[in-house]
C-alpha cells in the first residue's frame, strides 16, 4: 500500500468515526434546541410584565387539585424553586410549559422528547406562585389519526407534588382591560374558564364594585370545572352575575341548583340577561363555540373592538374572527413547499388554514404551542420564499424566521423542517 492509499484510508476512518459523532451530537442538539430557542426568543418584552424572568425558570408543584367530577380537569399551584417573589402578571396571560415527556421511538435513543404547551393562568396574581388548570385531551370519537394528548396525559398522570416543571413567564395580549368605569361580559365554553376565572378573581379583589357577568358553557355537572368555587363567588360578591348553561344535564342534574339554562350560549340569551350599555367582552372556548356565537355578537355590539377572543385547542380562533383587523380574502395558489432537513417537496393546495396543519398532515412533526402566533414555538428558519400571515402575528419573529401555526404561502418555500 502506497502513503498516499495509507492517508486516504485513516482519513476515511477518521471521517466515519467523526461521523458517527455527528450524528449523535446533532440528535442531542435538536433534543434541546426547542429549550434553548424559547429561552432567547420567549423574553419578549412587549409580551411579558416588567419584571419578569428571560428564558426558563423551574417551579414546584405543591399541589395539584381536581377540579370537576370527571377527575379530567386538574390544577397544578407552581411555586418557584428559586423562592424570589413573582412579579403580577396581567389576568388572561398563559404560560409555556417545556414538558420531557417518556416516548421511546426509534429516532429517539433517550426515550423522551421536549414538548412545549402554552396553558392559562387560572387564578389570579399572587407573588408566591401561579396556578393552571389541565385538561385531559382525549382522541376524537371515531378518529385512529388523532391520538390522545401527549402533553395533558403526561401531566395528569405522571406530575406529581414534588415535581419540577420548566416554566416561561406570563405572557399574550388577551387581557383584561382594567377600565372599571365599564362591564365585563366573560363567556366561557368548557376549559376555557381558565383564563376567564383569573380574570373574574383580579376584578373581584380589585373593583369590588365593577359590575361582572360570567357566562359558562359545559356539558353538564360532570364537567362542571370549578362549580364550589364560582358559587362560592357569586354568593359573596353582588356585582357578579353567574350563569351556567348545561347542553346535556345530567339525570342528576337540577335547574337553578346546577344551572341555570340549556342549551347553547348564544346571542338569544344575552340579549335576554343583560343590561343595555356598553360592555368589553372576552370570550375563550373551543373554535366551533366561536364560530356560532361570535358573528352575531359583532353584528350586535356597538364597537367590535371591545371584543375580545382566545380559542383553545388544536386551532385558534376562526378564520373572520379577529376582534380587531378583517382578515383578507387570498386566492388560492398551488405553492411547492420543500422541506429541507425532511427531505420533502409538498404541494400547498389551500386545504389546509396554515402551514403547521398543512406539514402535520403530510406526516412531519413541528414544535408548537399556542398554535395562535403568540408564543413563538413554531418558529421555523425561513431559507426561501414568502410567507404571508392573515393578521400580524403577536409574537415578534426574528429575521429569516416564520410562523407556521398562522402563515400560508405567498410563493413556493423552503422550510428547515
Amino acid at each position: 500500500m502506497t502513503a498516499f492509499a495509507l492517508l486516504l484510508t485513516i482519513a476515511s476512518a477518521l471521517l466515519a468515526q467523526v461521523a458517527s459523532g455527528a450524528v449523535l451530537w446533532i440528535w442531542r442538539k435538536r433534543k434541546s434546541d426547542l429549550a434553548m430557542r424559547l429561552a432567547h426568543t420567549l423574553a419578549n418584552p412587549a409580551a411579558q410584565p416588567v419584571g419578569a424572568w428571560s428564558g426558563w425558570r423551574d417551579f414546584r408543584v405543591t399541589t395539584r387539585t381536581y377540579e370537576d367530577a370527571e377527575h379530567s380537569q386538574c390544577s397544578f399551584y407552581l411555586a418557584p424553586v428559586d423562592g424570589q417573589a413573582l412579579v403580577d402578571f396581567q389576568p388572561g396571560q398563559y404560560v409555556v410549559v417545556l414538558l420531557d415527556v417518556p416516548q421511546r421511538v426509534a429516532q429517539n435513543p433517550s426515550g423522551t422528547v421536549p414538548i412545549a404547551r402554552c396553558y392559562s393562568l387560572s387564578e389570579r396574581p399572587h407573588p408566591s406562585g401561579m396556578r393552571i388548570t389541565v385538561k385531559r385531551a382525549l382522541a376524537p370519537v371515531g378518529s385512529v389519526a388523532l391520538p390522545p394528548g401527549l402533553a395533558s396525559g403526561y401531566l395528569l398522570d405522571a406530575v406529581q407534588v414534588d415535581s419540577v416543571l420548566k416554566v416561561s413567564a406570563p405572557a399574550g395580549q388577551f387581557v383584561l382591560d382594567a377600565d372599571a368605569s365599564v362591564p365585563v361580559v366573560l363567556i366561557a365554553g368548557g376549559i376555557g374558564i381558565t383564563p376567564l376565572l383569573c380574570m373574574l378573581q383580579w376584578c373581584l379583589a380589585a373593583q369590588a364594585g365593577r359590575a361582572v357577568y360570567l357566562y359558562y358553557g359545559v356539558r353538564s355537572s360532570a364537567d362542571h370545572a370549578f362549580k364550589a368555587t364560582l358559587e362560592t363567588l357569586a354568593a359573596s360578591h353582588p356585582a357578579l352575575t353567574l350563569q351556567v348553561v348545561y347542553s346535556a344535564a345530567g339525570s342528576h342534574d337540577v335547574q337553578g341548583r346546577d344551572y341555570h339554562h340549556t342549551g347553547f350560549i348564544d346571542l338569544a340569551l344575552l340579549r335576554t340577561t343583560l343590561p343595555p350599555g356598553r360592555h368589553q367582552w372576552y370570550l375563550c372556548g373551543p373554535p366551533p363555540m366561536l364560530a356560532s356565537l361570535v358573528p352575531a355578537l359583532r353584528a350586535w355590539v356597538t364597537d367590535p373592538r371591545d371584543i375580545h377572543l382566545e380559542a383553545f385547542g388544536p386551532a385558534s380562533a376562526p378564520a373572520g374572527l379577529s376582534a380587531h383587523t378583517e382578515r383578507f380574502a387570498v386566492p388560492v395558489v398551488a405553492w411547492e413547499v420543500r422541506l429541507d432537513r425532511s427531505g420533502r417537496t409538498l404541494v400547498w393546495d389551500g386545504r389546509d388554514t396554515n402551514l403547521l396543519d398543512f406539514v402535520e398532515r403530510n406526516g412531519v412533526s413541528l414544535q408548537s404551542g399556542c398554535r395562535s402566533g403568540s408564543c413563538g414555538v413554531c418558529q421555523t428558519r425561513l431559507i426561501a420564499g414568502t410567507v404571508r400571515y392573515p393578521d400580524p402575528p403577536q409574537y415578534t419573529l426574528p429575521a429569516g424566521y416564520c410562523l407556521p401555526c398562522i402563515g400560508t404561502p405567498a410563493s413556493a418555500l423552503m422550510l428547515d423542517a
